[in-house]
């Protein structure tokens, strides 16, 4: 546990073991058949009892104690010599004891301190004499979580101060400032202070100097020790984190010129939101509100939030004349409404405005039989005197008007201060979460200027990653999906640097399915996906040729048509779960992969299977499988493509690829054109 080998065990041991093992099961057969026959009498209790003595970690012999408490509270009989108060005390007290006996066997038992919070959450208990056992099991373990977790249980039923809770946790930093049970501590009581603005704590900026001084004792006396760390990393994250979540862009942007009438309208925020819907947010045309608009978040979580939220609009036929240009309006009707996960309401008005214009002939979808390549010679460099260029101009100058709030000034002198002294523990000490601490505060320094992107320090912080993945090749992936971020926020930081990636394509290949010009961030190393607040207008993007193990976020590019995902790393279905939210999506390349090479997908346990009928098109497998065996087995694949409408996929180079597979694909998309290069007929 905890990076500690395991020593061999020896004859002797093997032998206790089996005695032990022997009389555990002795006796958990007498406890199941009391169990089973609800028998709850003093001698079933002390088989019980005997039982968690050896085994605390037994549940089903906790869950049982509480069914035998319930039972013998319940069928208390008159007694003239002992009060009924005083009998319910002692049955009180005796379960106390069994779990003190079981703490002391394993002081990390989860079932026996959840079983004394409920046996206290009763009532008729000292909470003082819990209060004194707790000071003495943590002289005997300062760090152990679930004392700590058990004494905020107990000082909420004694009410006692988050003050005077807050000393305490001072108390015993001091004492051994390695204690990252403390200080996590520390974190939700000044949370409760700064969220209750108790005098002293609020406005934050009173304790956070005081906590940044606090901690920078710990961590510069033994900079390789890092509960101290984590907590700095806590009290920047309460620095630098707008008070309320924030509209930062859009899709169509402001002033932006759109030429169909259906087409996509995306809000995307700083912050995961939920409360977007048709009383919070107002769509006009001309002087018409919509009232059928249902908005979506772009997130594969249950919970109904995300940074992204969609809505799609259509302006209807008969009102369109070829010579008029209508005016959309969205608004915050009621951002109060509006709110992040922690409760914030997002309280600042906002809006934006864009016209739907029809002068042009707009052709459908084209059903081009014509394999759609992306190869250098299907490209030009993009024409500063082309449309192209009119849609940077709108995009990059217009979604600055979403940005313009402004720091207050002690964030930003906070900040600087604090890379002052990180930068000079990093001149006497080869420290990793040093640099890593400075690498997130100077992006931290940079997001304080917001009315135009920062990129100052960007290329220190690229260094200092660079040197992390070096130094630490345990941690070689967070390292590098962070240096990926900050790239791409680097490459998105102005139309100039983006410019640099993007590509026209020349006639004779494009066409109303790839859009105009083509993203192309292929070949850049790139593991994980970002700066989306960006990238709303992509209709083609080529991710090829990098270390991409995810592409969670990709689902905010509604406009996303073309899409080359081939020579990564994704390794399942899970990882492409994004597609599903890319309705547009018409050519599709995950070739050479690793989709296959993992038997099991241990990701498909942490999230909802498509089994569980938790998504519309979902409730459909069962009838496209049947009958089918060469199918049923590719549920995943069906849960991520069986919205879509792909004409061209290509799939090869991944382990999952063979004939079975095939004719689900070809059986899943019945507008298929190509498929692995080769036209279908």
């Amino acid at each position: 546990m905890h990076g500690r080998p395991r020593k061999p065990s020896t004859p002797v041991d093997e032998n206790a073991s089996a005695i032990k093992a022997a009389k555990i099961r002795s006796i958990q057969s007498q406890f199941l058949h009391n169990h089973h026959n609800h028998t709850y009498t003093n001698e079933s209790l002390e088989v019980n009892a005997k039982l968690i003595e050896l085994n605390p970690e037994f549940m089903t012999a906790w869950n049982y104690r509480k069914l035998a408490f319930q039972h013998n509270i319940s069928n208390i009989k008159p007694d003239a010599d002992v009060a009924e108060a005083d009998r319910i005390r002692l049955i009180i007290d005796e379960e106390l004891r069994v779990v003190e006996s079981a703490l002391r066997k394993n002081f990390k038992s989860y079932g026996a301190w959840h079983h004394r919070k409920w046996v206290i959450s009763k009532g008729n208990a000292s909470t003082e004499r819990e209060l004194k056992l707790l000071n003495l099991f943590q002289k005997q373990d300062t760090r152990n979580f679930h004392a700590w977790n058990y004494r905020r249980f107990i000082a909420g039923l004694k009410n006692i101060s988050d003050e005077k809770e807050l000393q305490f946790t001072t108390d015993m930093i001091n004492d051994n400032f390695s204690n990252y049970s403390a200080w996590h501590n520390r974190s939700v009581l000044l949370s409760h202070l700064l969220e209750k603005k108790v005098d002293g704590y609020f406005p934050k900026e009173i304790f956070l100097k005081e906590e940044y001084e606090f901690v920078r004792n710990a961590v510069f006396t033994d900079p390789d020790d890092q509960s101290g760390w984590f907590y700095h990393l806590w009290l920047l994250d309460q620095t630098v984190k707008v008070d309320m979540p924030k509209l930062v862009s859009s899709w169509p942007p402001h002033g932006f010129e759109i030429t169909k009438t259906t087409f996509p309208v995306v809000l995307f925020f700083n912050e995961p939101v939920e409360g977007v819907n048709l009383h919070t947010v107002s769509v006009q045309v001309e002087k018409d509100i919509f009232k059928n608009i249902t908005w979506s978040p772009l997130s594969a979580n249950t919970f109904k939030c995300g940074r992204a939220w969609l809505t799609h609009l259509t302006i209807p036929l008969g009102e369109i004349n070829s010579a008029k240009i209508f005016q959309v309006k969205v608004s915050s009707e009621d951002s109060q409404g509006i709110i992040s996960l922690n409760g914030v309401p997002c309280s600042q008005h906002w809006s934006f405005a864009f016209t739907v214009s029809v002068c042009h002939d707009l052709q459908p979808e084209g059903q081009s039989l014509a394999r759609i390549l992306m190869t250098d010679e299907n490209f030009s460099t993009v024409d500063i005197n082309s449309n192209v260029m009119n849609l940077f101009e709108s995009y990059f100058e217009l979604t600055s008007d979403y940005e313009q709030f402004t720091s207050p000034k002690w964030k930003s002198e906070m900040i600087a201060s604090e890379i002052d002294n990180y930068r000079e523990l990093l001149t006497w000490a080869e420290c990793k979460i040093g640099k890593l601490t400075l690498a997130r505060l100077l992006m931290a320094n940079d997001a304080m200027i917001t009315d135009t992107p920062n990129t100052t320090h960007v290329e220190e912080v690229l260094q200092l990653y660079s040197e992390l993945m070096e130094l630490d090749p345990t941690h070689y992936q967070y390292y590098k999906d962070g240096y990926s971020l900050v790239f791409l926020k680097q490459l998105t930081s102005s139309k100039e640097s983006l410019m640099k990636y993007c590509w026209q394509y020349k006639e004779s290949t494009s066409s109303n399915i790839t859009g105009p010009v083509c993203l192309r961030l292929n070949s850049l190393s790139l593991s994980r996906f970002g700066s989306l607040e960006r990238l709303l207008w992509v209709q083609s993007l080529d991710l090829s040729h990098n270390q991409l193990h995810s592409i969670e976020g990709l689902e905010a590019l509604q406009l996303l048509s073309f899409l080359n995902l081939s020579h990564n790393k994704l390794g399942s279905f899970t990882a492409l779960e994004p597609l599903r939210f890319l309705k547009s999506l018409r050519v599709l390349n995950i070739s050479y992969n690793e989709i296959g090479v993992h038997t099991v997908d241990t990701r498909r346990y942490l999230c909802s299977s498509p089994l569980s009928h938790t998504r519309d098109y979902d409730k459909k497998f069962e009838e496209f499988a049947t009958a089918d065996e060469k199918v049923v087995h590719f549920w995943e694949a069906y849960s991520v493509f069986g919205g879509l409408d792909v004409k061209q996929l290509d799939i090869i180079g991944n382990a999952v690829v063979d004939e079975r597979f095939v004719l689900f694909l070809v059986k899943l998309f019945p507008g298929l054109k190509w498929l692995g290069g080769e036209e279908l007929h």
